[in-house]
């Protein structure tokens, strides 16, 4: 269950963002907003709060509906949930909007955004685990946002973790919220 709410998140995070962001500057709506003393972090951050608010009240309606077919048990608070998922949403969301920093067609960043997910969705054990996998692949899951946001979910489902037994996933997403959002502003076009 947490593996399934982790990817239906990345995939809203990753296409929601990148792909309207493109969107928008295809058809110059980004231009008219250059015009504008709104900055490019100010703009990237507007748009990944807002994709973070749909992300989460998407996941609390499939939550709500598993619920009423399936008994869900949660080992610890769901506060301390709620704060993961919503960390999750923003490293995964500020992601995409890194993508989308440059992209000037749809087709390019649906493959950079393909080129992305499908690592993250096999690489951060959502499906099954990477114990017997060789040490690089290993290696490589942890600098995937994805793996830590599971990892955490898990520990705090499964083995009813506090938020502070999971703090250093934590910090990974928020280090990855505050990295790609920077670098996000400092590569990112308002125009073609």
């Amino acid at each position: 269950f947490p593996g399934i709410l982790a990817m239906n998140m990345m995939f809203s995070a990753l296409w929601g963002v990148g792909y309207i962001i493109v969107r928008y500057r295809k058809n110059g709506a980004l231009k008219r907003l250059k015009a504008t003393p709104l900055t490019a972090f100010e703009y990237l951050t507007a748009q990944a709060l807002s994709r973070v608010l749909l992300l989460i009240f998407s996941l609390v309606v499939v939550w709500l509906g598993v619920e009423l077919i399936f008994s869900v048990q949660v080992a610890g608070s769901y506060l301390d949930l709620l704060i993961v998922f919503t960390l999750g949403a923003m490293s995964l969301t500020s992601l995409g909007l890194l993508l989308a920093a440059r992209g000037t067609s749809e087709e390019f960043t649906s493959g950079l955004v393909n080129f992305i997910t499908w690592p993250m969705m096999f690489l951060s054990e959502v499906w099954f685990s990477l114990e017997g996998a060789p040490q690089w692949v290993k290696s490589f899951s942890e600098l995937l946002p994805l793996t830590h946001l599971l990892r955490a979910v898990r520990k705090v489902m499964n083995d009813g973790a506090t938020l502070a037994e999971v703090s250093g996933e934590c910090a990974v997403l928020l280090g990855v919220t505050l990295v790609c959002l920077v670098l996000g502003a400092v590569f990112f076009s308002w125009n073609e």
